[in-house]
């Protein structure tokens, strides 16, 4: 099969109301970040399928011949027919990568997300050899759906490289999009990616690495939002690690006991926020801005709205702020666009650096 190079980006998410929707059925909205996940693949000939994580200082390879004995019928499903996550191969690949047992780590389940799609839309005899290499702006398990942003680049990437889907890029395009129809199929298979990382995901994070811009969620509905303007928010990592699976269960457990109704300033009582999500509230109430955390809580990120008439002094001393009580923060927007195809010319030369190190 004759395996064409592709150099795709996703971006990562924020939700700016109702983190927990997906467990008690109110409206979530999310938006994307201008934050992304930047991965390239390239074909070669060394008989190996390799991928390479810098981000979490992952490097892997294994013979194409290696890869096929893990395989079996149900393999090399048409591309356009995505069916319910194959519960076999993903119990192969597990035993392959070592993620059995409650082995969680990022490392791995990277690893069982990239082998299940590839193994997935190719045919066993018709296995490329291939290098991938991703690189993500977002931090991990901090709330911004970069799982998801990795998720949706395998997905284009892969189905790109099999030929289910046109690379969208033309002569001279620096950027470039799918049509619906294949932005539906990535979404897809980022979604089964998503299942395999989180178990049982909204599918919100996935659609809006797909699409960009602002989702609505309500009841299992996934709704894009169109005119959405472009917004400045300052993102704030408190570098408390949470796991999403984790907190979303505790979440979904005091539901289900009739506990307590979720807004935000319950998050607290529900188990999912922390003392420095409280920190990062009171830091920028100082400075007259208002914050709150995005994603499941329990650490991870939060986002502070940056109004038009915020000034520079403003937003610089609060950024201080923030550092000096050991935070990353940085200025950002949220409203891009989703999964896009890209020529060399249009990525950073430190992202390309990176990509091209193996």
């Amino acid at each position: 099969m004759n395996v064409n190079d592709c150099l795709v980006s996703a971006p990562g998410k924020a939700i700016l109301h109702g983190e927990h929707a997906v467990v008690h059925g109110k409206i979530a909205l999310a938006v994307s970040l201008n934050l992304r996940t930047y991965l390239k693949l390239k074909a070669t000939t060394t008989g190996k399928v390799c991928i390479n994580l810098p981000n979490i200082d992952t490097f892997l390879c294994w013979d194409v011949s290696e890869l096929k004995r893990l395989t079996h019928h149900s393999c090399g499903r048409q591309q356009d027919e995505v069916k319910r996550l194959d519960a076999e191969l993903v119990k192969r690949l597990r035993e392959f990568v070592g993620a059995t047992n409650g082995n969680l780590d990022t490392g791995s389940m990277a690893t069982l997300a990239f082998l299940y799609i590839y193994l997935s839309l190719f045919r066993p005899s018709e296995l490329p050899s291939l290098t991938v290499s991703v690189w993500s702006e977002l931090p991990t398990g901090a709330g911004l759906g970069s799982s998801a942003a990795y998720s949706v680049c395998l997905a284009a990437a892969l189905l790109c490289a099999s030929g289910a889907i046109p690379c969208p890029l033309k002569l001279l395009d620096h950027t470039a999009r799918w049509w619906q129809e294949d932005l539906e199929l990535i979404n897809s298979w980022a979604f089964q990616g998503e299942m395999i990382i989180h178990g049982n995901p909204s599918g919100v994070d996935n659609a809006v690495g797909t699409w960009g811009g602002m989702l609505r969620f309500l009841a299992g509905r996934i709704i894009p939002l169109s005119r959405v303007p472009l917004l400045r928010i300052l993102l704030t990592n408190t570098k408390v690690p949470r796991s999403t699976k984790v907190l979303v269960a505790r979440v979904k457990e005091k539901i289900n006991k009739e506990l307590i109704d979720i807004n935000q300033h319950h998050l607290n009582v529900m188990g999912v926020g922390h003392p420095t999500l409280d920190t990062l509230c009171q830091v920028t109430l100082a400075r007259g801005l208002h914050s709150k955390l995005t994603g499941a809580g329990g650490g991870g990120c939060g986002i502070t709205l940056l109004r038009p008439e915020t000034e520079s002094v403003v937003v610089q001393s609060t950024i201080q702020d923030l550092k000096d009580r050991g935070f990353d923060c940085w200025e950002t927007s949220i409203g891009g666009p989703g999964v896009q195809a890209h020529s060399p010319l249009s990525v950073k030369d430190t992202v390309l650096g990176i990509l091209n190190r193996h």
